[in-house]
Parts: structure tokens; C-alpha cells; sequence
């Protein structure tokens, strides 16, 4: 028998499954839940980073432009790459008070389309340290990724069990767009903020979430997902004390509340501050849209229209049909028994997330990696208990690293 451990943030569906989630199995052994997520994770950075210096190595060998070690001379400084040149202005200079534009008077790529939480952690850690920006980078992105883990396995272990909630964590680590968990860039940060936030959700600590919410909403955008993701529950949840199912007392509605609304100030508010800063009222969605050029050309922003007017540019009607079977074939998804043990909250969270990308993301090869919030509908049972399902998944995930690595690093920036 193993023993349990109490944890700060409970679940809170009395119905749910009483489950150790204290220990998981690990090649026949038990261990500790966090000792065993943590030498997964190192495991995991260990077989990414061994892709990467392949890839940089090659990089070299076959004078790749803007990969190989004549342009970045050490492997830190090839990790700190990318969009990451970006954070590194950040840091620097922070923020231009006039937006660059072109000769037509277009506003061209500049530093507001990234928040700044990460570039000031990174920047308190140089400080604090002496690093140069690429291993500070890559160290609070690596750190940040651990905990994520961990959080991941936790709120998936809370509703479905450790086994669950192991392989939820696994497939996290070791899938194809990882390798963002140890370069010099915000998302690892963003998972974890925004996998506790949900977790508190939960455990109904919303109170607790608030925080950790506002702080998601300036490291990446997609925090909007989580006040949604509350209103929804507050739906249901008023619903159900209507009908005397479940208690939903006044102090719960007003957290529910409060909570909901500062985060949506929260997720509304940097295009607020690079108005205000640089005197441009459109300046955060101006910004955004000059990386949509190069895929649809200059358009005005309509929420809910960027997968049509993307998909209709380059496959026609053909293409808006495939828009529709994907929301069609996504509303099976979370409607799935499997999906819907998980909880309320984790299917209003992953129906309001895959919202947001619809609303206003333009579905280029970024899309790839801004799925990753929606890991914990990998901790599904009816994956994570078929042992050939995911054996075939973990599998697939570690084969299409380097496929990754080399389209995203090489061809197109994800």
C-alpha cells in the first residue's frame, strides 16, 4: 500500500475517485508523485537537448543560415534564438515609445506583441547573478517547465488518478514542441501560471486563481480563456443549486466573481498600456497583425474571422468546410466520456482556450505550439490507461522532435 499526501489545493468533487495521487509507478517501482515527475522532466530535457546539439552541429557542418555556430557561437546562445531576440530588446532597452513602421506607413514586428513578466524575471536574474541573457533565458524557462509538470500532474491526478496524471505529464514533456520548454522564451512560464490557475479553479480556491491569473496575462496572451473558462462554471454551478444538487453559497459567488472580472482586466489590459505608451490607439493589434502579412497580407482584425480568412486564402471553400469540421470534430472531443471525467472546469477551460485561438489567432505554424495549454485533456483515461495508445503516442511525440526542430528552427518560426 502506498500512502497518500495531503495537498494544499483539494479537489473538490465529492464524487470524484479516492486515489493516491502521492506516489506513481515509475519501471516497477513507486516513488514519490514529485520525484518521479522531476526525473521524468530531466529525462525529457536530456533527449531534447541531444536533438538540439545534433541540430546545431549540423547546423555548422552545412553552414545553415541563422542556425549554426559561425552565426552563435555557443549552444546557449543558439537556444537563446528566434523570437527570443525579441525578449532580449526587452530586457535591454525595454520598449520603443514610437512604433517602427514601413514606407507605407505600416507598423512592422516590434517588442509589444511580447508581455513582460518573463523579460523581468530575467532580467531580476542577471541582475541578481551576473548571466548573460541566453542562459538566464533558458534557466527560467527550464525551471518554469519543471513546475509546469508538476502542476499538470497534479490537476489531471486530482480527477482521474496518478496513472492519469503521470502520463498526462509525460506526454507534456516529451512531445513534439518540448524542445519551447529550454529556450530563451515565455511559453514554460505560461503553462505553469496558467496550469495552477486552473488547478485552484478546481479546488475552488478562487480566490487563489486571481493571482495567478493576472499574472498569466502579462506572459502570454490566452489568459482570457480562464475568466471565460469561470463565467461558464458559474453557469453550471448556479444551475445546479437551483436545483438542489450541489451547495453554491454567496461567499463562492462573489469569489467567483471578483475573480473573474480582475482577471479579464487583467487580459485586456496591455493593449491598453502600448496605447498609452506609444500613443497609437491600435498599437497591440497593429503590432500582432504584421506577423499575419507574410501569410494573408495587410487585413483588418474581425474576431472569429483569422481561420476563414486564412483557410479561405488558400484552399477556397474547401478550405472554410475544414474550418467548420474542425469546430464540429473539437465539440466531439470534449463531449467524449473519457474527456468529460476530467471535470467541468477542465472542459469549460479547454472549450474557452480553443475559443480564444479561434477568435483572433491566425492559424499559421504557431498553432502547434500555442495547443500546448490544452495538455491536460491528454490525461483523458481513455488514453492514458490504453497501454498501446500511449506507447504509440509517447513514441510519436520523441520521432517528431527533430522534424519539429529543423521546420521550425530552419523554415518557418513557430
Amino acid at each position: 500500500m502506498t500512502a497518500g499526501i495531503s495537498s494544499p489545493l483539494r479537489p473538490a468533487n465529492p464524487a470524484g475517485p479516492s486515489v493516491d495521487v502521492g506516489h506513481v509507478r515509475l519501471f516497477g517501482r513507486e516513488v514519490p508523485w514529485w520525484a518521479g515527475i522531476l526525473g521524468l522532466y530531466a529525462a525529457s530535457r536530456v533527449v531534447t537537448t541531444l536533438f538540439m546539439l545534433a541540430l546545431y552541429l549540423l547546423a555548422g557542418a552545412f553552414h545553415w543560415e541563422g542556425g549554426s555556430p559561425q552565426s552563435h557561437p555557443t549552444f546557449l546562445g543558439f537556444a537563446g534564438t528566434w523570437d527570443a531576440s525579441y525578449y532580449r530588446r526587452i530586457v535591454e532597452h525595454g520598449y520603443p515609445a514610437t512604433l517602427p513602421t514601413d514606407a507605407d506607413g505600416d507598423v512592422q514586428q516590434n517588442e509589444w506583441a511580447f508581455l513582460p513578466l518573463y523579460p523581468l524575471v530575467v532580467r531580476a536574474l542577471m541582475a541578481a547573478t551576473g548571466l548573460g541573457f541566453a542562459p538566464a533565458g533558458v534557466l527560467v524557462a527550464v525551471l518554469c517547465g519543471a513546475a509546469a509538470a508538476l502542476v499538470l500532474y497534479r490537476l489531471v491526478a486530482s480527477r482521474v488518478g496518478a496513472v492519469s496524471g503521470l502520463w498526462a505529464a509525460v506526454f507534456f514533456c516529451f512531445g513534439p514542441l518540448s524542445f519551447v520548454l529550454q529556450i530563451a522564451y515565455a511559453e514554460s512560464m505560461f503553462f505553469v501560471l496558467l496550469f495552477a490557475a486552473l488547478w485552484a479553479i478546481m479546488a475552488r480556491r478562487y480566490w487563489a486563481a486571481m493571482p495567478l491569473g493576472v499574472a498569466a496575462a502579462f506572459t502570454r496572451p490566452g489568459e482570457l480563456a480562464l475568466p471565460l473558462a469561470l463565467g461558464i462554471i458559474f453557469v453550471i454551478r448556479a444551475l445546479r443549486a437551483r436545483r438542489g444538487r450541489e451547495e453554491f453559497g454567496v461567499r463562492e459567488r462573489v469569489a467567483m466573481i471578483v475573480s473573474g472580472a480582475v482577471t479579464a482586466v487583467a487580459g485586456l489590459a496591455w493593449p491598453l498600456v502600448a496605447a498609452t505608451v506609444t500613443g497609437t490607439p491600435g498599437a497591440y493589434v497593429e503590432t500582432e497583425l504584421s506577423w499575419w502579412t507574410g501569410f494573408i497580407g495587410r487585413v483588418a482584425f474581425v474576431p472569429l474571422t483569422p481561420w476563414f480568412l486564412f483557410t479561405w486564402r488558400y484552399a477556397s471553400v474547401a478550405g472554410a468546410l475544414l474550418v467548420v469540421a474542425v469546430i464540429a470534430g473539437y465539440a466531439w472531443l470534449l463531449n467524449r466520456p473519457s474527456i468529460r471525467a476530467l471535470g467541468t472546469e477542465v472542459v469549460a477551460y479547454a472549450s474557452s482556450y480553443a475559443l480564444y485561438l479561434f477568435a483572433v489567432f491566425l492559424p499559421q505554424q504557431s498553432l502547434f505550439r500555442l495547443l500546448m495549454p490544452l495538455a491536460p485533456l491528454a490525461g483523458a483515461p481513455g488514453l492514458t490507461h490504453n497501454v498501446r495508445a500511449r506507447r504509440i503516442v509517447l513514441v510519436a511525440g520523441i520521432a517528431l522532435q527533430p522534424v519539429a526542430l529543423v521546420l521550425l528552427w530552419f523554415i518557418g518560426y513557430p
